[in-house]
C-alpha cells in the first residue's frame, strides 16, 4: 500500500500557441480572476529534502541515501511531485535516512547548532528541555507550530527511550527521528481554510501560503522571519505577502531557487544518468561532465541574477564561466586551473549561448556522438514548451542504421536518409534544422567543422527564421516568442507544483506582458508570480470516497522503542 493519496492533478494540455497568448496579452491590462484547483500534496524532492535539513539543522548534517525518484509531469519534477507518493521500500530507506540524520543532529559536535538547550541532566529525561526542541524543530519540519497533541507524542516517546537508554539525548533523536518520517514533514499540503473574504470558498492558510513561496523562491522550507509572519496574519493580505516576497527576493538565497528552477526546466537531473564513450571523448570525464552542469547554471545565475539581464540574452551572450577541465573541451587557456575563469568568448568564436554549452549541447547527445534530433527536440521541448511525439514503435530504422554502419559522411545526410521513412519525417522536420545549426560540437560539445572529412553544413531554419550556425540559430531563439512564454510557462507551473492548461492563458498572457514589460527580466516575473492571487489561488476539493489520510509511522503512534528501531 502506498504511504500517501495521489493529489488531485491533470495535464490539462498544452499551452496554445503564440499568436493566440499575443492576442490574449493585448486585454490583460490587470490580473485575472484567479481560477484554483483543488488542493494537493507535494512530496519533497531530493533537494528540498537536503536545503531543509541543512536549514535545520545546520551544515554540518551529512544526508546519504537514496531517494525514490519522482516522475516528470508536464515537463517539470515539480508537478511530478503533486502525484508521487512512497513506496513501502522508499519509506524504509526515509526511516534510515531519519535516523542517521537525528543521530547526528543530537551528536556533541553538531548540538550547539540545532538544539536550542541542554538539559539538566545528560542521563535523565528534562522534558522542559525537551518541549523546546521538538516545539523548535517540529515548527521548521512541518512548515507549521505542532498540535498539542502531536507535541505530547513526541515528549512521551523522548521520555521513553530517555528512561530506557538512560540518555536524554537518544529520547530527542528517537523523537526526531520520527519527525523525518512523517508525512507531515514529507509532503507540503495545501492546508486550506474559509475565506473570510469570500463566503462559501476556501484560502490556503498563512503557513500553506508562507511554504508555497520559500519552496518557490528558496527551494526550502520556511525561515523563522517566514512563519512568524504568518503566525501574525501578516500573509493574509497581499500587503503583507508584498513584503515577505519582496525580501525572499532579495536574499542571497534566492541563487538556491533560481537554480532549482532551471535545473527542472533544463531536466539537469540527466546528467546523472549520463555516460561518455571514454575512447572517443577521453576529455568528457565525470568531473568534466558536473563541470558542464555546473557552468550552465552559473552562466543562467550570473546573466539573470547578478547582472540583472535580458532573459533573451542567454541565447546570445559570448560570455561564461570556465573551469579548468573545460577549458580542455574549448581547447583553450584558463587563468585558473583549478577553480573557474570568467571569459568572454571572441566574436568568431562558435560558442554563444547556452545552447552551444556542453550542459546543453553534450547533455542532449548520444554517448559516442552529436544528436541533431536530440538537441532539436530538447529546444522545442524545454525552451519553447512545443511537444514533440515520441516516434511510433514501429519505425524502420534500417536505412538510418545502414547509413550510419557504411560511414555516411554527416549527420544530415544520414538524417536525410532516414526521412525517407514517412512515418519520421513528420517531427523531423521540426528537430532535426534546429540540431543541424549544432553539429560543429561533438557529442562532448568539441568544436570540429568537418565529419568524416566532409565539411559540416550547419544552416538551418526555426519556425521561418533562417541561419546559418548555431549564432544565428541563438539570435533565431532570441527572437522568438515562443521563448519567452515558455519561461513564464514553466515558472508558473513550477510555482504551483501543476502544469498550466487552457484555463490559465489569460493570467500566463498578463504575466508575460508584465515580463516583456520588465525588459524580460528574471526577478521581475518571479516577483510577479509570488505576489499574485492565482498563485496562492485554491478550490474546493473535489469528493473521492476512496481516498484515505496518509499513514502514521509507528513512533508517531508512540509504538516505536529501543528495541523496534533498526
Amino acid at each position: 500500500m502506498m504511504l500517501t493519496r495521489t493529489a488531485i492533478r491533470g495535464w490539462l494540455g498544452a499551452l496554445a500557441g503564440a499568436a493566440a497568448l499575443t492576442m490574449l496579452a493585448g486585454c490583460a491590462k490587470s490580473e485575472p480572476e484567479a481560477v484554483g484547483p483543488p488542493p494537493a500534496m507535494r512530496r519533497l524532492t531530493e533537494q528540498q529534502y537536503r536545503n531543509t535539513i541543512r536549514d535545520v539543522f545546520g551544515p554540518g548534517i551529512v544526508v546519504v541515501g537514496r531517494f525514490d525518484p519522482i516522475t516528470r509531469e508536464g515537463g517539470l519534477l515539480a508537478v511530478g511531485a503533486s502525484a508521487a507518493s512512497i513506496t513501502p521500500s522508499g519509506f524504509e530507506r526515509f526511516g534510515e535516512l531519519a535516523e542517521s540524520i537525528a543521530d547526528q543532529v543530537v551528536a556533541p559536535a553538531n548540538r550547539d547548532y540545532g538544539l536550542p538547550c541542554k538539559p539538566a541532566d545528560a542521563k535523565a529525561p528534562d522534558a522542559a528541555c525537551a518541549k523546546q526542541i521538538f516545539a523548535a524543530s517540529g515548527r521548521l519540519l512541518y512548515r507549521r507550530a505542532l498540535t498539542e497533541g502531536e507535541l505530547a507524542r513526541f515528549l512521551a516517546l523522548g521520555e521513553k527511550v530517555s528512561v530506557e537508554l538512560g540518555d536524554f539525548y537518544q529520547g530527542i533523536a528517537f523523537g526526531l527521528s520520527a519527525m523525518l518520517q512523517s508525512p507531515e514533514f514529507l509532503f507540503v499540503t495545501d492546508a486550506t481554510e474559509p475565506d473570510p473574504a469570500a463566503p462559501g470558498k476556501l484560502r490556503l492558510t498563512a503557513h500553506a501560503r508562507a511554504s508555497r513561496l520559500s519552496f518557490f523562491l528558496w527551494n526550502s522550507t520556511p525561515d523563522d522571519l517566514l512563519l512568524a509572519a504568518a503566525e501574525a496574519g501578516e500573509l493574509d493580505s497581499r500587503e503583507g505577502l508584498a513584503k515577505q516576497s519582496q525580501r525572499l527576493l532579495e536574499s542571497p538565497r534566492l541563487e538556491e531557487g533560481v537554480r532549482a528552477f532551471f535545473s527542472d526546466v533544463l531536466t539537469l537531473d540527466a546528467f546523472d544518468q549520463m555516460q561518455k564513450d571514454a575512447t572517443i571523448y577521453p576529455s568528457f570525464g565525470l568531473t568534466v561532465a558536473e563541470d558542464a552542469r555546473e557552468q550552465l547554471l552559473r552562466t543562467i545565475v550570473g546573466h539573470l541574477l547578478v547582472d540583472g539581464e535580458d532573459y533573451r540574452e542567454l541565447f546570445t551572450t559570448r560570455r561564461a564561466p570556465v573551469s579548468g577541465g573545460l577549458g580542455m573541451i574549448y581547447a583553450m587557456p584558463v587563468t585558473d586551473p583549478n577553480g573557474w575563469s570568467e571569459v568572454e568568448f571572441p566574436k568568431d568564436s562558435p560558442y554563444r549561448g547556452i545552447v552551444t554549452l556542453p550542459g546543453f549541447s553534450a547533455l542532449h547527445s548520444h554517448a559516442g556522438r552529436s544528436s541533431p534530433t536530440l538537441r532539436g527536440r530538447a529546444v522545442r521541448e524545454l525552451l519553447m514548451c512545443q511537444r514533440v511525439p515520441d516516434p511510433p514503435s514501429n519505425v524502420d530504422f534500417s536505412q538510418f542504421n545502414k547509413a550510419s554502419a557504411t560511414k555516411v559522411a554527416t549527420a544530415r545526410e544520414r538524417l536525410d536518409i532516414h526521412n525517407t521513412e514517412k512515418a519520421c519525417a513528420s517531427c523531423h522536420k521540426i528537430t532535426d534544422p534546429i540540431g543541424l545549426a549544432l553539429e560543429h560540437f561533438d557529442g562532448a560539445a568539441q568544436f570540429r567543422t568537418v565529419e568524416n572529412d566532409v565539411v559540416i553544413d550547419t544552416r538551418g531554419e526555426l519556425d521561418g527564421v533562417k541561419y546559418d550556425d548555431a549564432s544565428g540559430l541563438g539570435e533565431a531563439l532570441a527572437r522568438s516568442p515562443a521563448v519567452t512564454q515558455c519561461v513564464v510557462n514553466r515558472a508558473l507551473s513550477y510555482a504551483r507544483g501543476r502544469a498550466v492548461g487552457k484555463n490559465d492563458n489569460a493570467m500566463v498572457a498578463w504575466l508575460h506582458e508584465k515580463f516583456e514589460s520588465d525588459g524580460f527580466r528574471l526577478r521581475g516575473l518571479l516577483e510577479s508570480i509570488a505576489t499574485s492571487e492565482a498563485f496562492y489561488a485554491v478550490s474546493a476539493p473535489k469528493a473521492d470516497p476512496g481516498t484515505t489520510p496518509p499513514a502514521k509511522t509507528a513512533a508517531l503512534d508512540g509504538t516505536a522503542t529501543p528495541e523496534n528501531r533498526s
